[in-house]
Order: structure tokens, then C-alpha cells, then sequence
């Protein structure tokens, strides 16, 4: 089974809550496209470059639907058994277009910063 990236040892724990955050946006994302099975989850995900295994996905997918965001059916394989496909709810749909406003003003505030304080990053 493929292993996450660690965080360094001098990580803040406020960076893994970020770390979730973001990937709960980004699955919600995926979701928004069309209904999938976690393993499609996981594929998008690695395409993007950002790593994501079944113990992070699965956590994270119980709780979005226990909370009314996503809903799941189950759906005949060709090769092997039904497979769990996830979608979003009308809830979770508004909460990601909330996800993505907020994401948005904090990636064009932190630009803001950085071109006023770090230019030379650029």
C-alpha cells in the first residue's frame, strides 16, 4: 500500500488541519465532475500531485457524507465486486461553491502578500 508524505517533524499542527482542508476541497471537486469510487478519487488526486491513501480518503468520505454532503450508491463491476460510488448532495454542492469563495480570497490574499513583502520569490 502506498505510504502519504510526512510532514516534517517541525510541522504545526495547524498544517495538517490545512492539509485536510484542502483535500476535502479538492475531493469535493472531483465530485462535482461526475459520481466516483474511491480508487478514481485516489487516480485525480495523484494526477494533480497530491498524495492521498485509502486510510486519509475513506475518513474523510464517511464524515462529508455523514454530514449531509455526499451521498453514495452502489453500483455493478465488470471486474469484481459492486463498487461504493460517492456524489454530492445539493448541500454539498453549496458547501463547495463556499469552499471555493473562500479558497479564492485566501489564495489572492496570501498573492497579495508575497508580491508586496517576497517579490524576489517571483
Amino acid at each position: 500500500m502506498e505510504t502519504e508524505t510526512k510532514a516534517p517533524k517541525n510541522d504545526p499542527a495547524g498544517q495538517a488541519q490545512m492539509r485536510k482542508g484542502v483535500l476535502e476541497f479538492c475531493i469535493l471537486c472531483v465530485l462535482s465532475e461526475k459520481d466516483a469510487y474511491p480508487s478514481e478519487i485516489i487516480d485525480a488526486m495523484k494526477e494533480s500531485k497530491l498524495i492521498v491513501v485509502e486510510g486519509t480518503l475513506y475518513p474523510l468520505l464517511m464524515r462529508l457524507k455523514n454530514e449531509g454532503r455526499l451521498t453514495y450508491e452502489w453500483k455493478e463491476s465488470t471486474s469484481g465486486p459492486p463498487r461504493k460510488y460517492y456524489r454530492l448532495t445539493p448541500s454539498g454542492k453549496d458547501f463547495l461553491k463556499e469552499l471555493y469563495s473562500s479558497w479564492s480570497e485566501m489564495v489572492d490574499s496570501v498573492e497579495q502578500i508575497v508580491k508586496k513583502y517576497s517579490p524576489t520569490l517571483l
